[in-house]
């Protein structure tokens, strides 16, 4: 119990100390609260739990560095592309070399002619190194085109490991 020290206070009585107080006695007198939390966290599942940072890859051929596999092909990049340049003159330029699965364009929307560059995706590596070392360098529409890889694979001495 607390006993004032002070020569005017009557024990019990003190107005001027702090006083003894046990402020977890009301705490049972407060009704419990039933209302369902909702959202994330409201419930424990293991979505979140332990997969942080954990992602799907996809699967190659070898763990040396190089071009890297798209998910549907070999993508190379062509910079360099005329600004009159039409989706028919890089198709047919590089057509020669092999399938072509798919060919972006892309245009500038204020002017709506070619931004300088094209993204062309083969089936096969072979087909797209083939299109690398015969058009890199080359001139298209009176204009010199660079064409490379889109994806390469860093090599294993700069690669993040988590």
């Amino acid at each position: 119990a607390f006993v004032c020290s002070h020569p005017s206070c009557v024990e019990g009585s003190c107005t001027h100390c702090p006083m003894d107080v046990d402020y977890d006695e009301d705490e049972g007198s407060k009704p419990t609260s039933t209302r369902k939390i909702k959202g994330r966290g409201a419930e424990d599942d293991d979505r979140y739990a332990g997969k942080a940072g954990k992602f799907e890859r996809l699967t190659h051929d070898d763990d040396e560095a190089g071009p890297a596999r798209s998910v549907e092909g070999w993508v190379v990049v062509a910079s360099g592309v005329h600004e009159e340049a039409q989706e028919d003159d890089v198709f047919e330029a590089f057509a020669e070399f092999g399938d072509i699965k798919n060919l972006h364009l892309n245009l500038d929307r204020r002017t709506g002619f070619v931004k300088g560059y094209a993204f062309i995706e083969f089936e096969t590596k072979t087909e797209a190194a083939k299109a690398i070392k015969g058009l890199d360098g080359q001139v298209l529409l009176d204009q010199k085109m660079t064409v490379g890889w889109a994806f390469t694979k860093p090599s294993a001495g700069t690669r993040r490991r988590r």
